[in-house]
């Protein structure tokens, strides 16, 4: 089943021809957004669009088609299989990934018991995040964070919706595939937001290479452990670092020997060197690459920085002499 079909089948049916008219293929769709009463959003090629009441996209909000309370319970139906109680613990957390690693938010009435979530009711708020692999995405800046015996500790600095997730995706996959050139590694993979490998009833959706293990909805500080003391990793790849015990986790990694591949949501290098949560780690020289990527396109790679700042890389030009 294609990507297409694989988000058509938990779309209303009412909105199903209507984007099946605005879209031949979801190659640049990032998000759908369904909210009760209101127009129903489209966030595509960076760019964000009402779906038309009569097909097509539209920027006039008196020409978007309305998302209806009777939508939003038939989206559920599909996405849960008429069955939300099997899919209780993803609502807990927020959302739920459906097969081709699509992960569904949702947002509702939250019913609170013993001081935890329990459950999700009257939901009102749908956003489908439209999974990407771009395989090969990577390839660029391998060399910069690949050398000899391992991996250079490497940080992916972006503003949201910029592709960081998704070259790191690639960045996994390339290293625990190995090619002709270089060996693969054992790659742990700490999936707390189901983004990376996209599990859907166990079984990724989305290509990480033969040698990675993954901890799907595993909180990141507590899976970094876990991966530690269970399945001998060389390398440790988590998204979104944004806690302190998240910085501590990855500094206790990097003090095992074990090499790091994160991301964190970021502007520059300065603006990651003022970070409280990260500051320490980046003054301490933990991160040996800094990757930035260019705001406002998505997955093009702006600059390479060294553990001390300096440019090895800029636009498609290296001002580095790298090792074999």
């Amino acid at each position: 089943m294609d990507n297409m079909k694989q988000v058509l089948q938990v779309l209303p049916v009412t909105v199903r021809k209507k984007f099946k008219e605005a879209f031949k293929s979801l190659s640049d769709v990032q998000e759908i957004r369904l909210r009760a009463g209101k127009p129903l959003i489209i966030v595509y090629g960076g760019g964000e669009y009402f779906l038309g009441i009569n097909g097509g996209l539209t920027h006039n909000i008196e020409k978007a088609y309305h998302t209806s309370v009777s939508d939003l319970r038939e989206a559920m139906d599909y996405i849960s299989s008429y069955s939300r109680y099997a899919f209780e613990e993803e609502l807990r957390q927020g959302y739920i990934t459906v097969q081709g690693g699509h992960r569904i938010g949702v947002a509702g009435k939250i019913l609170w018991e013993n001081g935890r979530v329990k459950n999700m009711s009257n939901i009102s708020f749908l956003n489908i995040r439209v999974a990407h692999q771009a395989i090969g995405c990577s390839k660029i800046i391998m060399p910069y964070i690949r050398h000899r015996d391992g991996i250079y500790n490497t940080l992916l600095i972006s503003p949201p919706r910029c592709g960081k997730t998704t070259l790191l995706r690639d960045i996994i996959r390339a290293l625990s595939d190995g090619d002709e050139h270089n060996r693969g590694f054992t790659v742990g993979v700490v999936d707390e937001r189901s983004e990376l490998g996209a599990c859907y009833k166990g079984y990724p959706q989305n290509e990480l290479g033969c040698r990675a293990d993954v901890l799907d909805g595993c909180p990141k500080a507590e899976g970094m452990m876990m991966l530690v003391r269970s399945m001998a990793p060389d390398i440790i790849a988590v998204d979104e670092i944004g806690s302190n015990k998240d910085a501590s986790a990855v500094d206790y990694v990097i003090n095992c020997g074990i090499g790091v591949i994160a991301t964190v949501h970021g502007i520059n290098i300065d603006d990651i060197r003022n970070k409280p949560v990260l500051g320490n780690l980046v003054k301490g020289y933990a991160f040996k690459r800094y990757v930035l990527l260019e705001a406002g396109k998505i997955g093009k790679i702006s600059q390479i920085f060294d553990e001390r700042g300096s440019v090895i890389y800029q636009n498609g030009i290296s001002n580095e002499v790298r090792s074999a």
